[in-house]
């Protein structure tokens, strides 16, 4: 019978490069693509991976799957098996992902006010939640 291969411990979040509050957020979510993922996690409910991948930003494979673990390091998100057959594996935003919504939110706001060709109003599939998030 072929050993079950087991799951690597989850690493720790880098060390900080300094104590600056936008530093150290930056060293977290400060990428082109983490905060993309974060918004699909609450303002469109994607859970799968696959979900993910239909975002019209096109993230690739590799650079999704990177951005998942390290979010899950951070402790934004939280990896679950469905319990459907066949299983997978969805991921769900832990209470300190949620309170990445406002900051979010501001970004929206700020994307209107600032970048040409944005969209003003949510777009279908923004869930009532988000609205509400998106409002508050």
């Amino acid at each position: 019978m072929p050993k079950r291969r087991q799951r690597a411990p989850a690493r720790q979040a880098a060390a900080l490069r300094s104590k600056c509050p936008i530093a150290g957020a930056l060293d977290r979510v400060g990428d082109r693509w983490t905060l993309l993922v974060m918004r699909d996690l609450l303002f469109y409910d994607k859970r799968r991976f696959a979900d993910f991948l239909g975002s019209p930003e096109g993230i690739a494979t590799n650079i999704l799957t990177e951005r998942l673990q390290r979010l899950e390091r951070c402790g934004l998100v939280e990896r679950r098996r469905n319990r459907e057959r066949p299983s997978r594996e969805e991921y769900h935003p832990t209470p300190r992902g949620w309170d990445l919504a406002p900051l979010l939110r501001e970004l929206i706001r700020w994307g209107q006010r600032h970048v040409p060709g944005t969209a003003k109003r949510p777009p279908a599939g923004v869930t009532p939640r988000a609205l509400r998030l998106m409002r508050d």
